[in-house]
């Protein structure tokens, strides 16, 4: 695979520094039922990095002790993590919101059958990758199947209730670009999700989220090895937003890696390039107890235009709709 840190090292992009830290985003493995070829995590079915119990009862100390409103799992898989229902069941215990990244074909896995109601009963958030609404389109991008099964899963969460108003159960989609191109209006495209998947297959969901594909890991290499990534990276530039700035993800979100250690996003974890002190050293959430890491420099590189590109893109969708 092609590196592409050295790439984006000699970048222009602003400065930024961060507020209060509102979301703990945890990647609880890189361990993953599926190999897809946009993946920024590199993840699959051989990985074996998975957060382990001590460190999962230190994301439950933080997200305690300040007060957090979101945690947000991810992965890989999150759920194919040993520790998944217990962090689940001890954040509800705390009140707190919880958003599941699911790749909905992980509801059909030998050993997850019990996935959807565990979701439902803890009112847990699905955000679910369904890159398109045709089969050809996702297959190509996530593998052979992986539509067919998606749908069912779509269906089966419709029928514990998500997807539908006034249920409290919250199904968001996201859409990733097939190549190297900005995502269409997140607005425009989550009318033509609705209305296709409703017509098509009788599915519902509340949100659709694009997400601008990042020039790094499994897409980069990719984009160096098709020899387009100087032009994606051109196509970001030109796209540059100032206005995207002020809602960027990492403002009020910090990355955690299955180890504990911290990242000001989930790309930056990608990329090892971890929140340091001041003597150089990688900060792990168990130093961050007593300590408000407000006003503290993010650490930037050119893939943040990946971020602040045409109506911006973040973990919470298009930032200037």
């Amino acid at each position: 695979m092609h590196a592409t840190l050295p790439l984006l090292k000699e970048s222009d992009f602003p400065a930024l520094s961060r507020g209060r830290v509102e979301t703990l985003q945890v990647n609880l493995g890189y361990l993953c039922n599926q190999t897809c070829l946009h993946c920024h995590v590199n993840a699959g079915p051989k990985r074996t990095e998975l957060m382990d119990e001590a460190t999962v009862q230190t994301v439950l100390d933080y997200l305690k002790v300040h007060k957090i409103k979101t945690l947000d799992l991810t992965g890989g898989a999150p759920e194919m993590n040993q520790h998944f229902r217990h962090l689940v069941n001890e954040a509800r215990a705390l009140s707190v919101r919880i958003i599941n990244r699911c790749n909905l074909t992980i509801l059909e896995e030998e050993g997850y059958t019990w996935l959807g109601e565990f979701l439902a009963d803890n009112g847990v958030e699905v955000v679910a990758s369904l890159p398109c609404y045709l089969s050809d389109n996702v297959d190509a991008q996530r593998g052979k199947g992986v539509f067919e099964k998606s749908i069912r899963a779509l269906k089966r969460l419709n029928e514990l209730g998500y997807g539908f108003e006034g249920s409290g159960l919250t199904l968001t989609l996201v859409y990733n670009p097939q190549g190297a191109n900005l995502p269409p209006s997140q607005v425009e495209l989550e009318a033509a999700y609705k209305r296709e998947l409703h017509i098509r297959y009788g599915i519902l969901f509340n949100q659709l989220f694009t997400i601008t594909n990042m020039p790094i890991h499994r897409f980069g290499s990719t984009l160096i090895s098709q020899g387009k990534f100087a032009s994606y990276m051109q196509i970001l530039k030109e796209a540059y937003s100032e206005n995207n700035l002020a809602g960027v993800m990492c403002r009020s979100l910090v990355s955690i890696d299955w180890q504990g250690y911290v990242y000001d996003c989930d790309f930056n974890q990608m990329l090892d390039l971890p929140m340091r002190d001041n003597d150089g050293e990688r900060t792990h959430l168990s130093e961050l107890m007593q300590k408000d890491i407000s006003g503290l420099p993010i650490v930037v590189m050119d893939h943040c235009y990946g971020c602040t590109a045409g109506q911006g893109s973040s973990c919470g969708g298009a930032l200037d709709e």
